[in-house]
C-alpha cells in the first residue's frame, strides 16, 4: 500500500465529492504527472476505480430517489458497450503489431480533459435553464420520453453512448462530466436527480467493460487501485459535506481552468 496514492486518493474524492466532477479528468492525469504511471495503466487503474466507486452510488439513486431512467441507460449502452470494446480490440491490434498506442491514448485524454471544462462551465448553464423551465404541475414535469430530437431520440442518444464509448476507453474521462451535460442537452425535461441518477447507471458498466479490458492488457496496477479506494471513499463524504459550504462560483471556474491548461499540456505533448 502506497500512502502517496492514498493521499492522492484522498484529495481527489474531497473534489469530486465539492464539485461534482468525474474523478477520471482529475486523477488520471495525477497519476501521469505527479506519480509517473504510463497513460495506459494510468487509464486502466482509474477505470475499474471508476466502476467500484461509482457503484455505490448507483444503489442510493436507483432504491432511495427512483431516479434512474433505465431505458436511457440501456439506449446510452448500447451504443457505448460495443464501441469499448472495439476500441480494446484495436488497442490490443496495435500493441500486438508493435504500435505505440501512448500517443493515441494521451492525445485522447488531452482533448477529454478539454471538454470537461467546458461542459464544467455549460452544464451549470444548462441546469439552470432546467430548473427555471421546470413546469409546476408534477405529471407535467415527469420525464419527457421524446426528448430533443422526438422520432430519432433513441438514435441520438445511441449516438452520445458511442462517442462517449470511445472517448472513456481510451482516457477513463467522459463518463460523469461529459455524459450529464449530454444528457442535458438531449432530455432538457429530465430532473436534474435523475440526469445524474442516470448518468451514474450508465458510467458503471461502461467503465467496468473498459477496466476490465484494459486488466486483461496488462494496464491495470492493483496496488495503486487498492490505495486510490483506501483514500477516496472517505475523501468523497468529506467533499460531500463541504459542498454546501464552498462557494461553487469561484471553485468551478477555477478547476475547469486547470483542466484546460492540463488538457492542452496533453495534446500538444
Amino acid at each position: 500500500m502506497n500512502y502517496g496514492y492514498t493521499l492522492s486518493g484522498l484529495l481527489v474524492g474531497i473534489l469530486v465529492g465539492i464539485t461534482g466532477v468525474g474523478g477520471g479528468s482529475l486523477m488520471t492525469p495525477l497519476l501521469v504527472f505527479l506519480f509517473g504511471f504510463k497513460p495506459a495503466v494510468a487509464v486502466g487503474t482509474d477505470l475499474l476505480f471508476a466502476a467500484i466507486t461509482k457503484t455505490s452510488g448507483v444503489w442510493v439513486h436507483h432504491n432511495k430517489h427512483g431516479s434512474v431512467e433505465w431505458k436511457t441507460v440501456a439506449w446510452l449502452a448500447a451504443g457505448s458497450l460495443p464501441l469499448a470494446v472495439a476500441t480494446l480490440f484495436a488497442i490490443k491490434h496495435f500493441m500486438d503489431v508493435g504500435k505505440e498506442t501512448t500517443g493515441a491514448i494521451t492525445f485522447t485524454l488531452g482533448i477529454a480533459l478539454l471538454l470537461t471544462a467546458v461542459s464544467l462551465i455549460y452544464r451549470s448553464i444548462l441546469m439552470r435553464k432546467v430548473e427555471e423551465a421546470k413546469p409546476m404541475d408534477d405529471k407535467i414535469s415527469n420525464f419527457d420520453n421524446t426528448g430533443r430530437f422526438k422520432k430519432w431520440q433513441i438514435p441520438a442518444t445511441i449516438l452520445t453512448g458511442a462517442v462517449l464509448g470511445v472517448l472513456v476507453t481510451l482516457s477513463s474521462v467522459g463518463a460523469g462530466a461529459l455524459g450529464t451535460v449530454a444528457l442535458l442537452f438531449l432530455f432538457p425535461k429530465m430532473s436534474t436527480l435523475k440526469i445524474v441518477g442516470t448518468d451514474l447507471a450508465h458510467a458503471i458498466p461502461l467503465t467496468a467493460v473498459a477496466g476490465f479490458g484494459h486488466w486483461l492488457l496488462g494496464n491495470v496496477d492493483y496496488v495503486l487501485l487498492g490505495s486510490l479506494l483506501l483514500g477516496s471513499v472517505p475523501g468523497i463524504w468529506i467533499g460531500s459535506h463541504l459542498s454546501a459550504k464552498i462557494p461553487e462560483r469561484y471553485l468551478r471556474p477555477t478547476l475547469a481552468s486547470i483542466l484546460i491548461l492540463i488538457g492542452l499540456k496533453f495534446v500538444l505533448q
